[in-house]
């Protein structure tokens, strides 16, 4: 099928993951599925794209998500999920997104302990052995809040940061796939790295700010992948 958008290391495509294939050829995914947890956005006015009642296309459970590791088979895969619910079949690792900003997670805190963190599964054949990095993984740019520029500048309100992101990708080798690709924080990263990447959205309105987006050649500050 013809690409949304395509540049000499980015392809971009408009539409159900589940039914375009093209992204089956990359080497590794790297993605933030819709959780399954129904999310609606309830701060009114903070993010332009989204009102009250806006939620995340195919989050009323995790089907999409399963659906899609089954198409991927065994290989490698990086996906974010909600550590409330059970981790997806084929996770070796489950590691920690945390949002150290000091202002995340404070709707819903429970014992007067916010939900700052998330987690990230690496799904798959992975190599083992001794060492490597920590498995926590944080950012210090702000998520929430009527200012979480991330999620404002990113144009999606799940938008994860710049440092997270290239911070996953560099874990990978080869060739890049992202098919819950939002608004293209992963194939941001990617090309920062000099990878090649393929993502695949539903919304055509992130496609189009997913397209603007990698047509940057200068980053923003702001952390916004």
């Amino acid at each position: 099928m013809t690409p949304y958008y395509q540049d000499d290391q980015v392809t971009i495509y408009h539409g159900d993951c589940r039914e375009i294939d093209v992204w089956l050829e990359a080497d590794v995914l790297v993605g933030d599925p819709p959780y399954g947890r129904r999310w609606r956005q309830s701060q009114i006015g903070t993010h332009a794209l989204n009102d009250s009642s806006a939620g995340i296309a195919n989050d009323a459970d995790t089907a999409v998500r399963d659906a899609v590791l089954s198409m991927w088979g065994d290989r490698p895969a990086i996906l974010f999920g909600d550590l409330m619910l059970p981790p997806p079949a084929g996770n070796k690792l489950t590691c920690i997104y945390h949002k150290a900003d000091g202002s995340s997670g404070l709707r819903g805190a429970m014992g007067g302990v916010r939900r700052d963190c998330e987690a990230i599964y690496l799904v798959g054949k992975w190599p083992s052995g001794l060492g490597g990095r920590s498995s926590l993984f944080t950012t210090h740019f702000q998520i929430g809040g009527a200012a979480g520029v991330v999620a404002s500048n990113g144009g999606h309100p799940h938008t994860k940061p710049r440092d997270v992101m290239t911070q996953l990708v560099d874990l990978t080798r080869g060739v890049i796939t992202d098919p819950f690709m939002g608004s293209g924080s992963t194939l941001r990263a990617a090309k920062d790295l000099g990878r090649k990447a393929i993502g695949v959205e539903v919304d055509e309105r992130y496609c189009e700010i997913a397209a603007k987006r990698m047509g940057q050649e200068v980053l923003m500050f702001d952390g916004a992948a």
